[in-house]
């Protein structure tokens, strides 16, 4: 455990503009953190990298999608994401097929493997999570609540 680290003080809300800097410095910092943390606490038997867990995510919300529809979702560069569609593909977690109006076109689907492991990947970190959040009272979990789908929000804008 890390002791040397300062702890998140409770932020109040923002009363002007100039408070903006210093909760988007807080926010930056915890959710950081939080991502190490989480990172930490995944599935043991899970030895793909997160950047694998986040195309298989995608592929377990949407079924199927183009390799530059991933590209573009993971904002990484199209070569990136058929290099990581390749080890999936090799893996057994991915399956792709050519489009059936366009040959060119790459279509990538997660196969029940791939389901397997999202599944076990979320549950492990969900249940660290959520032995975290027992002892908050309702109004810091509905705070939670209100943080997460603004967090959500800014993400995927």
């Amino acid at each position: 455990m890390l002791t040397d680290m300062p702890t998140a003080q409770p932020v109040s809300a923002p009363d002007a503009a100039s408070d903006i800097p210093e909760v988007a410095s807080l926010l930056r910092t915890s959710v950081m953190r939080m991502r190490r943390r989480l990172a930490n606490e995944r599935h043991p038997d899970n030895d793909l990298s997160l950047g694998s867990m986040a195309v298989l995510g995608a592929l377990y919300a949407c079924d199927e999608m183009t390799l530059g529809a991933l590209a573009g979702r993971e904002r990484v560069q199209p070569p990136s994401m058929t290099r990581m569609v390749n080890f999936l593909e090799e893996g057994g977690y991915v399956v792709r097929r050519q489009g059936e109006t366009d040959r060119r076109q790459v279509l990538v689907s997660i196969t029940d493997k791939g389901r397997r492991t999202v599944r076990k990947d979320r549950l492990s970190r969900d249940a660290w999570l959520a032995q975290q959040l027992v002892d908050l009272d309702a109004d810091e979990l509905a705070a939670l609540r209100t943080a997460a789908s603004i967090m959500e929000r800014i993400a995927t804008s």
